[in-house]
Order: C-alpha cells, then structure tokens, then sequence
C-alpha cells in the first residue's frame, strides 16, 4: 500500500525538504478531517487524496498543488471550511482547494445543471490559476482509475463526462499522458466488452509484429549513430480508443490499423530534428503529403513535432514523430511541465510557452462564459470546441491564425476580435471575394472587409463551427431583438394611448412608478421590451396607466382607432413577414402580436388573422412609402410541359427585375405540369407586372398567388 512517506521520497527527487514538509502537514490534516469516512471500495477516504498528490508527483507539481490534492475534498465533504483552510495553509492553496471543490451549498433540480455550474466554477478559478484545472484532472484520473466499485449506470455517466470534458481539456492542455489514461479507462467504462476484444487483439498483434518492429527500430539507429546524431529510437504504441475510432470512423479492419509501425525519435534540439527528417528520408521513402512540421507552427496547446510517414522494407507504413527531449516533456506533461521546468529553475521557453497559450485558452472560456444565456449553453460552446483538428490561415499583415478544422470566415472574424465579426459584411481569400461561409484550409491568406453599421445574422448559426463565434452572435442577437423590442413596444404603447389623446413620455413618473409596481416589472425598458416580443398587449398596459381596470368603459377597438403603424420592413427581428400570406407593399396589412416574436405582419383578408379569436393582439398597419426592400411571394402556374421551361421563367423574371428563390415543377399528366414559384419582388406593382409578363408565355393556364 502507497503510504504518505513512499511519497516523500519520491518528492525528494525535486522538491526541498521544508516544501515536503508543509505536503505531509497538509496529509496529516485531510487524514483526520476524514477520519472514519470510507470510499465505495472500503479503503479509507485518505487513501484518494493521497492517490491524487501521487499522480501530481509524477508530474513534478509544486507544492501547493500537492497540498491542495490532499485537502481538494475537505471543503465538500468535511465539515472544515474555506476560512480554515487559509487560515492553516494559506490563501493560495485555500483557493485551489476551493475551485476544485463542487457547489455543495446550492441544490439543483437537474444533475445536468449541477454538473455544468460545477464547470463553470471551476473555469472561473481556472482564471486566477491554472493550476485548478491540473489538480482536478489527477482527481478525475482516479476516480477512473477506481470506478470498479460503482452502479454500471453511474460508470457510464461518469465515463461520458470525463471523455467529453475531461479528457478533451487534459489534451488541450497538452497533458497526454493523462488524456490517453482518461480515455481508455473511459471507454472500457462505456463499452466494457468491446475494449476487452481490442485488448486481446493488440496484445496478439504485439507478439507477431515484434520482429519486425526491432529490425525497423535497429535500422533506424544505426542509420543515426552512423550520422553521429544523438538520439533515440522507441516503439510508438496506439492506445485502445485510437484504435477504436479509426476502425468507426475510418471503417477499416483492426488489422489494417495495426499494420501502420509507429515509431518516436527524441534528439537533443531543434537542428538535429531537421537533420534526422533528412536521413529518415533516405532510409524509407517518405509518403506524399503525409508530412508536418508542428515544430514551425505548434498545435493549440503547445505540441511540437516533425511527423512524416514511410514506406517500410516490407511494405508497411511507418509513422515517425522526431523532437526534443523538452518537446516530449511537453508532449506529456503539457502546461504541467511549467512547474517541472520551474523546479528546476530552468524556465524552459516552450513551457512558458504553453502557459501563455493556456492563460489565453482560459480567458477565451471566459468570454463564452460571459456571452452564453446559462451555464448548460455554456459547457455545450466548451465541449463542441475542445481539441478539433487545426488548419493554420494568415492575415494581410502575415500572422498566423490557428483554427478548428471546418472554421468558416466568420470564425475567423470572431477569432479575430469580437467587434470585427459583429460588423463583418465580405471577405476576400488569397485576395478573391469569396461567400462568408466559405470552409477555410490551412495556408489561405484573409481580410475581413467591416462596415460600421453592420450586425450579425441569424443565419450564421447554421454554419459557423467555433463555440467563440456562436456564443458572440447569440450574445449580439439578444441584444439586438432586446432593442429593436423596445422600440417597437414604445410604438405600440404610443399607439394605444393615443386612443386617449396622451403619449407615453405626457405620463407623469409617478403614474409610470405605480403601473410598473402593478406589473411587477423592474423598470420601464423591461415592460416595453415585453411589449414588443408580444408577452403583454399594448392597449391592457395603456388601460394600466390610465388607472382603469382592464376593459371597463373602453373596448378593445378603441384602443386601436387612430393612425395606423408604419411599417418599412427594415424593423429587425422583432417585425417579421408571415409566411402563410406573403405581404407585399400595396397590400392591405395587419399585425398580430405573437408571444416571443413580436409583431408578425399578415395580409388582410389572410385566413390565419380571420380565424384568431384574440381581436386585442391586432393592430391595423400600413406600408411606409420610402419601402425599397424585396419580399418573397408565392405562385402557382398551370403550364405545359417542354423542355427549357425553367431557363425560360428563370429568364424572363430576371428581365423583370425580380429574383425566384425557389422553384418545384410536378407533373399533372403527360402534357400538363404545376410550376410553384417563390420570386422577391419590389411590391404589388412589380409582381403584378411580372405576372402580365408570364400570362404572355405560350400555353401558360392559370397562374395563382397563394397564401390567402
């Protein structure tokens, strides 16, 4: 059994003896405050914080991390508190401690919520420091480590949780040792039996390829002693989850994935890796396009390496990664190796390299943080960025951009600064204009063109794929309904209480005072915002403010005598054209105001105003006269059928001036066909002439504009 002095001795290696000392006071303290608590296995609780100070160890973690993996469950389970713990070991291992610690005051109805303020918690203490993030992750690796003792559901649960958070953020981190750990142990939590298969068959495998991996391996050597170059040659070996996905995702044969020979070669510095790429080269051929050099541009979390593949003596591919000791310390450690560095107070550049880039990853979550509605939107932009694959872009002025594989322009932009991709309206790639969706690749040179009053669209939801972009268009689009709401509920507001020959700013505040007070709303903004997203009716509010109870002496038409609202098609998202009727200028207009999405503009004679029984939430509209935009409207064409039939309506709307957007021919019989047209057009003048224009077609029957 690990005992809290094989530990010392291990600490001994690279701690001095006064931090040793504090790491075994800190033993003792969690040791009495769990004194006679057990785990699920029987063992006593101690024995898992130990476990997590061990891991650490292996890391070369200070020792305030230490500390703090011996006490990270007093807070939560004991009845020790935060201002104790500063108190006995001071303030920064009290707030480790504390960020590692779950929300344990507050109770939640959902699990899925507890787990993500859980997270959210714990990323606003990654802030202050990182080193929260690491201490959490040793305690993930053993609760894995020892989930044997757990429901089969409960190992599921917490199996899924650790891959698609945990182990995600130990990668990004650049923590492989324990992203690799994580991983399989999850994965033989989720899938038990299909790990053991794969289990057996690597170790098969292992005995028949031994043979032929030793003699790569001697032939690699020699060919490097024989340059004089310094330098290792170890076998590489895929973990079970590896081997896993590629057999899903690429849906090869288990024996297809292990046929590929991996090997590492770990040299003294950066020239020598060049060097050894040159004779690797000459030895095996290398395979075409199947070469990187992440050592010019590191991946996100700080990994660097030469990676290129070959064509063995047998035939077989050989996978070879080349770095230096240092880029292999990183390579397993990732930020870890900053405090592996600094105790040896060696500060090495690649390790204060990743530290800067964690710092940056960090406040990158919080920013989402900020921009995301609750905590279950937020830990869902966390998971859907985690660790994608990287393509590399430039800028006009040459600096490299890192971003996810499938990044579009507008990831870019966003990437970029906040602001430049909330006013993005073009871009141009390798100096072309090119679509704002367009997928970037890795070597492409960008320029966002801005306009200053330019905002986000909705639309680029459906196809931007970093969990930075999204966050910030929601964040500005909820601002931007939020606005355009409060604008359109002082309309109508205005509207209703010129019925009564008053506006809203002809109301004293006291009456304002006194109506909000009855409506329970906090200020004036939040009631016309309501409002406008149709959650309360203008004309009940006006009623309010005249200090009348609702509908005594005044009817509901009343209300809505006076001028009509005006309507210019430029209102934003709180204003929207129904879909049912299709409104164009020049048609007579109402509006309902729908719950959530404020005024919907429908058609008069449109069934679906006909039918509502609700005459309170309508409002009488009519068109602005300086209204230049296009509106959608829908036809319905009876034709007959010949050839060239769509490049001759495509042509002659565009003659006229209009557009179709969508376009759907079916069959009625041999001769007959139903052409269903949707055209944007100017207004009822322009459709009317487009439809002038399409009864002159030959053999054209009736033609119908649908939506009433």
């Amino acid at each position: 059994m690990f005992t809290i002095d094989d530990l010392a001795d291990r600490l001994g290696g690279y701690l001095p003896s006064d931090e040793i000392q504090q790491v075994k006071r800190a033993f003792y303290y969690a040791e009495q405050a769990h004194d006679g608590q057990r785990r699920r296995s029987g063992e006593a609780y101690v024995t898992h914080p130990l476990a997590v100070a061990n891991i650490l160890a292996n890391m070369h973690m200070d020792h305030q991390s230490l500390m703090a993996a011996m006490l990270h469950d007093v807070i939560e389970d004991t009845g020790v508190d935060k201002p104790a713990l500063e108190e006995q070991f001071g303030t920064p291992v009290a707030e480790l401690v504390d960020g590692v610690s779950k929300l344990t005051q507050i109770t939640f109805e959902d699990k899925a919520v507890a787990q993500a303020e859980n997270f959210q918690k714990m990323v606003l203490a990654m802030s202050q420091d990182i080193r929260v993030i690491i201490v959490k992750l040793a305690d993930r690796l053993h609760n894995m480590r020892t989930l044997g003792a757990l429901r089969p559901d409960k190992k599921r649960r917490i199996a899924r949780e650790t891959l698609e958070i945990y182990a995600r953020i130990a990668g990004r981190l650049g923590i492989n040792t324990i992203r690799v750990e994580l991983e399989d142990l999850s994965f033989q939590a989720i899938y038990p039996m299909r790990a053991e298969r794969i289990k057996r068959a690597v170790s098969n495998a292992r005995g028949h390829r031994r043979s032929a991996m030793r003699e790569i391996q001697a032939a690699l050597q020699q060919s490097l002693d024989d340059e004089g170059l310094n330098s290792t040659v170890m076998g590489r070996q895929k973990h079970l989850l590896s081997i896993y996905r590629k057999m899903r995702d690429q849906r090869k044969p288990f024996a297809e994935i292990m046929d590929v020979f991996g090997f590492r070669i770990v040299t003294e510095d950066v020239a020598d890796c060049y060097r050894i790429l040159g004779v690797v080269h000459n030895l095996f051929k290398p395979v075409p396009g199947r070469f990187k050099d992440y050592i010019a541009i590191p991946k996100a979390n700080g990994y660097q390496s030469l990676h290129t593949t070959l064509f063995g003596s047998r035939g077989m591919p050989i996978e070879v990664q080349i770095r230096t000791r240092e880029m292999e310390a990183m390579a397993n450690n990732g930020i870890a190796a900053h405090w592996l560095y600094k105790a040896g107070q060696t500060a090495h550049p690649i390790a204060e390299g990743s530290r800067a880039r964690a710092r940056a990853w960090v406040k990158g979550l919080l920013e989402m943080q900020r921009h995301a509605g609750d905590s279950l939107e937020f830990i869902e932009h966390v998971k859907n960025d985690l660790f994608p694959d990287d393509i590399y872009v430039f800028t006009p002025k040459g600096d490299i951009m890192e971003l996810p594989q499938g990044a579009t322009v507008i990831d870019f932009a966003y990437f970029v600064h906040t602001d430049i991709g909330n006013k993005c309206i073009a871009c141009r790639i390798d100096r072309k204009l090119a679509p704002l969706s367009t997928r970037l690749e890795s070597g492409q040179t960008l320029e966002i063109i801005t306009a200053p009053a330019a905002r986000p669209n909705a639309a680029w939801l459906s196809f931007v794929s970093t969990a930075k972009a999204r966050s910030a268009i929601r964040h500005a689009l909820k601002h931007q309904q939020q606005a355009e709401a409060l604008q359109l509920g002082r309309r109508l507001l205005n509207k209703s209480l010129a019925a009564f020959e008053l506006s809203l700013e002809e109301l004293e505040d006291g009456v304002i005072e006194r109506v909000l007070k009855a409506l329970e709303v906090d200020n004036l903004d939040t009631l016309l915002e309501s409002i406008g997203l149709g959650e309360r009716v203008a004309h009940a509010v006006a009623l309010r403010c005249l200090d009348l109870a609702e509908g005594e002496g005044v009817h509901a038409h009343q209300v809505h005598n006076g001028e009509p609202v005006v309507i210019s098609g430029s209102e934003g998202m709180v204003t929207s054209f129904a879909r049912c009727c299709h409104p164009l200028p020049g048609d007579a207009i109402v509006g309902y105001l729908s719950m959530g999405k404020g005024l919907v503009v429908h058609r008069a004679e449109c069934r679906n105003i006909t039918d509502k029984q609700d005459p309170d939430k309508l409002y009488t509209l009519e068109w602005s006269e300086s209204i230049d935009d296009d509106f959608p409207v829908a036809l319905r064409l009876e034709i007959e059928s010949r050839r060239g039939l769509v490049a001759e309506l495509a042509g002659l709307v565009t003659d006229a001036g209009a557009n179709i957007e969508r376009i759907g021919i079916e069959e009625r019989d041999e001769r007959l066909s139903t052409v269903n047209l949707t055209l944007a057009v100017k207004g009822r003048v322009h459709l009317a002439r487009i439809i002038k224009r399409l009864r002159n077609l030959p053999n054209v029957g009736k033609i119908t504009r649908l939506g009433k």
